[in-house]
């Protein structure tokens, strides 16, 4: 059977097969159903064949198989063993085909690299750590550039390469050397740390020695430095560390200088990835504990109120809800209510946060403004949040609906700002909250 392939569809499809532009938009390509994978009908570019006898493409088969399926998607039948099988006589004759009719703009399909295996991976990761032990700082960085390389090859290769342990054996690895040196090993220690980020969340093994007190020092100097991707690969593997465990926290707090580097990514804002990810290491680092207080009046120190403040008037949703726990921890001490209370952006951005990015943001909102209004000489934050139309805010909070918590801090609220509201002449009692519906 032939099925034709009209240009406008090719084009659609210009990553599968392109056309060259100088074709009419009558021209018609007729690519053999041979070539295509039942499962996509687009044309194959990595062919495999299963134990059934039928051949399909590689990622649609692996999609297939990984979503549960137990059987052939053409035959029904259940598959004996699920192992792929790559068809290179398929493959030849799809890229003969492709250099056949390179005259109307088809690319040749490249032939694919074999995907990784279990077994190579595990050689691998034997190899690593018998140079770990050796010291041989050379060998590994070798071998482990090798796991990088496979990872980037595919999505199934990166898949593979975390299933099989790779993630604490570069752990163990990063540890030694960072204990060692971390200057005459930077590169080595860099590299694994690249690595290691698309490798997250790691078992409980990996986070114990990511967490060590070595690991943690190298990640302070490489966030101490200027390479924007080394500070970003570094704060990227202090969250996933400091997430699992105080202890982590406890040693990282005591390092000198993390502060200022943390409050320097969450000011410059290099990418999302890495504003985010300081935002949830200082998040876990000012959390109650019995060294959170100090390490507030640090940051505060530093001026990092002003900072997400600023984030706050246009973050995304992931940043702004990551910013408003961080300011809702610092407003958990006085220094910290201070600082807020006397930044001309405060109380302004969060009345206009709620009801407006999330549920988790307007219940974050109502909670720092709740801090304020209550605090020591909280009267001028009161008198400040009704006429922001604070008041207003909060009776749409209570119909709409929200957490106890919640609606027992905008219950207080309208309590403590009612008594200013007729006087201020903000509430307009004619305001209809029918249709009002909450943020998703």
């Amino acid at each position: 059977m032939i099925l034709s392939w009209r240009r406008p569809r090719a084009c659609r499809r210009a990553s599968k097969v392109t056309l060259s532009e100088g074709l009419s938009s009558e021209t018609e390509l007729s690519v053999p159903t041979l070539f295509r994978c039942p499962i996509s009908l687009d044309l194959m570019k990595d062919p495999v064949t299963l134990s059934s006898g039928i051949t399909y493409d590689r990622e649609n088969i692996e999609r297939w198989i990984e979503s549960d399926n137990q059987t052939c998607p053409v035959t029904n039948q259940v598959l004996g063993s699920f192992e792929q099988i790559p068809n290179h006589t398929i493959r030849r004759m799809i890229q003969d085909w492709c250099v056949e009719h390179r005259s109307l703009g088809i690319e040749r399909i490249p032939t694919p690299r074999i995907p990784v295996t279990s077994r190579e991976v595990s050689e691998i990761c034997s190899r690593i750590l018998a140079a770990t032990q050796l010291g041989d700082h050379k060998k590994c960085q070798e071998l482990v550039e090798k796991l990088k390389v496979r990872g980037r090859e595919s999505e199934r290769n990166k898949r593979c390469i975390v299933e099989n342990g790779a993630g604490y054996v570069l752990s163990v690895s990063f540890e030694f050397f960072a204990s060692v040196s971390i200057e005459a090993h930077k590169s080595l220690l860099e590299k694994i740390l690249s690595v290691l980020t698309w490798m997250f969340p790691l078992g409980a093994e990996g986070r114990s020695v990511l967490g060590s007190s070595s690991s943690l020092r190298c990640m302070a100097w490489f966030l101490e430095g200027e390479d924007l991707s080394a500070r970003q690969n570094a704060v990227v593997a202090l969250k996933e560390v400091l997430s699992s465990d105080q202890k982590h926290v406890s040693l990282f707090a005591e390092i000198d200088g993390v502060e200022e580097s943390l409050v320097r990514l969450i000011k410059e804002q290099i990418c999302p990835t890495a504003t985010k990810a300081a935002l949830m290491v200082i998040y876990h680092m000012i959390s109650p504990s019995n060294i959170s207080e100090r390490i507030t009046s640090r940051f505060v120190e530093l001026g990092l109120v002003s900072f997400v403040l600023e984030i706050l008037v246009g973050g995304e949703r992931g940043i702004t809800e990551k910013a408003l726990g961080v300011l809702d921890s610092i407003c958990n001490w006085e220094k910290g209510i201070e600082s807020a209370r006397d930044h001309a952006l405060t109380m302004p951005v969060l009345v206009k946060k709620i009801l407006r990015v999330s549920n988790f943001a307007t219940d974050i909102s109502v909670s720092v403004i709740w801090k304020l209004c209550r605090s020591e000489n909280g009267g001028d934050q009161q008198i400040e949040a009704v006429q922001l139309g604070a008041f207003n805010k909060m009776l749409m909070v209570l119909q709409i609906g929200c957490g106890e918590k919640t609606k027992e801090k905008a219950t207080e609220l309208l309590k403590l700002l009612n008594q200013y509201r007729d006087r201020l002449e903000c509430f307009d009692s004619s305001m209809d909250f029918k249709y009002v519906r909450r943020s998703l």
